[in-house]
């Protein structure tokens, strides 16, 4: 059987075309005659919507935002830990000895690229008018989170070299094709005319589980603040801000809020979430299962996090101090606690967020600009308002991100376009307390299945590995 990208392709068609008929695995190895190309099976605005729902369903593999992904981004920094009593799951990341054979970064990479490859025969679809632009729209968003999922955990940071190698672009289905790894430039540049391509071809808000033309503008304002551009980071968050007509969801309702497993249709703070519902779902495999008691509760809060909290902030009581295993002293992690009927879901990006972003891109220059959005979000956590000033400040809006984001995956991607070494409390093993920005393994590796399959990205690996 073809492998990794010759295998993603072809399994773009495939599950396109999946909403029409099953097909056999025997596929992958030969496409019969009789088989529908994308043209075929997407022949009406009636077969793109529903190819579009298969690539909203694909952000919710169990090695992408289903789970592994916002699992990983708080695990390789210093938010959680995995417990001493637990189930295998993700201890590679605790001990950062992950290598290129590695199965959470192949899936990772896998369930990325096919969703592309998805994303691909909507936006290269020649149909026009009605719903379409927005179903379109809604596409260009897709491929964008894909890109810049995987360009944040494979490549180096935008700021360490912009010309170093980034990941494949593929843009259309090509079965002979064998993508090298695009420079981080090219990559991020597609990111963003994606992302300009969505802004501009939505107009319809249906719900938080589907993008919308601000909740593109958004992803944007993080894109940018990603790649140290902070004068277009603040444009787009402020334009979210001032003409979205999102809501920060206040003190009083947070508890409300994250114990809701429904998607949004009031346009209160979640601005897109990857949806886990009664139905479509990862069952025991949902990321809530993977910090729950009741499920595997194989991560744990890491101390020095939980002391950010005061007793005021009404985000401490996501998190409980208890005993894991009997008698040895541990946090609970309970932002996630519906792991039956509607799944507490995967949050991409919310509005606190975006007020973050506009705080730290105001700084150095807009001091008092930094101070009013930052606590915009204070003021609705009760938490104490920042005063700060100078370098003060912006170690004080970041740790502010590091809490209201915490669990979400950001934290260890905070700390990579930050260039930051990561240093963990006592909490993780004595060899993984301190993991340099200068560490290889601050990048995940090509997946060895990809490099076999692939000749043109062999010897394009990430060093050390």
């Amino acid at each position: 059987m073809r492998q990794v990208s010759k295998y993603i392709i072809l399994f773009s068609s495939i599950a396109t075309i999946a909403f029409l008929g099953s097909c056999k695995k025997t596929f992958l190895d030969s496409r019969p005659p009789t088989s529908l190309t994308p043209e075929q099976a997407l022949a009406s605005e009636t077969d793109l919507a529903n190819a579009l729902r298969g690539a909203y369903a694909g952000l919710r593999a169990v090695d992408y935002h289903g789970r592994t992904v916002p699992v990983i981004g708080d695990l390789m920094a210093d938010n959680s830990y995995v417990s001493s009593l637990n189930s295998g799951r993700y201890t590679q990341f605790n001990t950062y000895t992950f290598t290129v054979a590695d199965g959470n970064f192949l899936g990772f990479w896998n369930s990325a690229y096919t969703d592309i490859l998805r994303c691909n025969n909507i936006i290269n679809s020649t149909l026009s008018g009605g719903n379409i632009p927005q179903i379109k729209g809604e596409a260009f968003a897709v491929r964008a989170l894909c890109y810049f999922s995987l360009i944040r955990y494979f490549a180096r940071p935008y700021t360490d070299d912009p010309n170093g190698l980034g990941v494949p672009i593929v843009l259309k289905y090509d079965p002979d094709l064998y993508p090298p790894r695009n420079t981080i430039t090219e990559v991020y540049k597609q990111i963003n005319d994606d992302l300009n391509q969505a802004y501009n071809s939505m107009n319809a808000f249906t719900n938080s589980s589907q993008f919308s033309k601000y909740a593109a503008k958004a992803l944007q304002a993080k894109v940018y603040m990603t790649m140290g551009d902070k004068t277009n980071a603040k444009a787009a968050a402020v334009d979210v801000i001032t003409n979205s007509g999102f809501t920060v969801v206040s003190a009083a309702s947070h508890a409300a809020y994250w114990n809701s497993g429904a998607f949004r249709t009031d346009k209160v703070e979640t601005m897109f979430e990857v949806s886990s519902d009664a139905i479509a779902n990862l069952q025991f495999d949902a990321l809530p299962n993977i910090y729950s008691q009741t499920g595997y509760g194989d991560l744990m809060c890491s101390d020095e996090l939980y002391a950010l909290f005061s007793a005021a902030d009404v985000r401490k009581s996501l998190y409980a101090p208890g005993f894991r295993p009997a008698g040895v002293p541990t946090v609970f992690i309970n932002k996630y606690p519906n792991t039956s009927g509607d799944r507490s879901d995967t949050k991409i990006i919310r509005l606190s967020e975006v007020y973050l972003i506009a705080a730290e891109a105001s700084l150095p220059t807009d001091e008092a600009s930094a101070l009013t959005y930052v606590n915009y979000v204070t003021s609705r956590r009760g938490a104490t308002a920042i005063a700060s000033t100078g370098a003060t400040l912006f170690e004080d809006i970041i740790t502010e991100r590091r809490k209201e984001l915490a669990f979400e995956g950001d934290r260890y991607l905070d700390l990579q376009r930050l260039k930051r070494d990561v240093v963990r409390s006592a909490n993780y093993p004595p060899t993984a307390k301190t993991i340099a920005y200068s560490n290889f393994r601050r990048l995940a590796p090509i997946p060895q299945l990809e490099m076999d399959a692939n000749p043109n990205i062999r010897s394009q690996q990430n060093p050390g590995y």
